[in-house]
């Protein structure tokens, strides 16, 4: 049987095209997905109910081989829906029941409107890839991703994202309804979409390997600088608060970017790379002043005014 790995950049392809096959449109998210699973990040969708977020991650999670679990948040979800919880029986003994965060893709569907108790209850899965109850530690499968959604901020029923909370997020893109013709796509072929007849270009045990070569891609220490420069240029920025972007954020970059290069079948990345990247890397990182809002300016402009305005270098990318 022929090794998918052999050829690792049309499988990447292949994986993307067997999404498309029930997914219409949204190239950016499907793409985005594909650099956080690699990178071994998360992805934050915002956007507005029925946009296809939870086909998306379940097409993204039937096409890898992966196991996929959704959580749906509400104001009384606890954490022990998210974690599991020990059963304990009258002669003293306990079984552990595992939540849904055991699984290789997580959908947590509407995040913002868990309390922010509940929220937390990621963190660590996110971080570690581990959850730790009552005292005892448990690994989560490898690889483990979470897809979460959240609703407009400030609709109605819903809580702040804690900004320990963004920061897990190695990126954010925007769901939003489809244009006409993607709108008719969609409607002709909603039988098959419904039926979600995908099949698994890879298994989980070769993620694992593709992650593994995609960590010798090179990263020239001008393109380091660069990406620093860009962050630390967003975090000057005189009309953001002093709640500012991490080094979680500049490690996004970095880990992103090799992806991107390795899709596009380099094994060095190139300022390109980085700029594809720089908005759904580090926009949900960035707090404006409440002058700047009311202004109209958006997050996403302080990252396009450190892309304007950062030197771009110049050569010297390949190893």
């Amino acid at each position: 049987m022929r090794d998918e790995l052999d050829n690792p950049v049309e499988t990447l392809r292949r994986i993307l095209d067997e999404v498309s096959r029930v997914v219409v449109g949204k190239e950016e998210e499907k793409e985005l997905l594909l650099v956080a699973l690699l990178s071994g990040g998360h992805v934050l969708i915002e956007g507005f109910v029925g946009t296809g977020k939870t086909t998306l991650a379940r097409a993204f999670a039937k096409a890898i081989g992966g196991e996929f679990k959704r959580v749906q948040m509400t104001s009384d979800t606890l954490p022990s829906d998210i974690t599991g919880f020990y059963m304990y029986r009258l002669d003293g003994s306990s079984t552990f029941v595992q939540g849904p965060v055991f699984t290789n893709i997580l959908l947590v569907d509407e995040l913002n409107r868990a309390p922010p108790r509940t929220q937390s209850a990621l963190l660590e899965a996110m971080q570690e890839m581990r959850v730790s109850i009552e005292g005892r530690t448990h690994d989560l499968p490898r690889p483990f991703m979470v897809v979460a959604t959240q609703v407009p901020y400030g609709a109605a029923g819903t809580y702040p994202l804690a900004e320990t909370q963004i920061d897990r997020f190695m990126m954010r893109c925007w769901s939003g309804i489809p244009d006409p013709e993607d709108e008719k796509t969609i409607i002709s072929n909603i039988d098959l979409i419904e039926e979600m007849g995908i099949e698994p270009v890879v298994a989980p045990k070769k993620v694992i390997r593709l992650r593994t070569l995609v960590k010798k891609v090179y990263v020239s220490e001008d393109i380091q600088k660069y990406i620093i420069s860009l962050v630390n240029h967003v975090r000057e920025n005189p009309d953001t608060l002093p709640i500012m972007p991490s080094p979680r954020a500049s490690i996004a970059l970095y880990k992103a970017s090799r992806v991107l290069a390795f899709m596009d079948g380099r094994d060095y990345v190139i300022p390109d790379d980085v700029k594809r990247l720089a908005i759904p890397a580090l926009a949900h990182r960035v707090r404006l002043k409440p002058e700047a809002e009311a202004e109209g300016m958006k997050p996403e402009h302080v990252v396009e005014k450190a892309l304007e305005e950062t030197p771009v270098p110049r050569g010297g990318f390949k190893p």
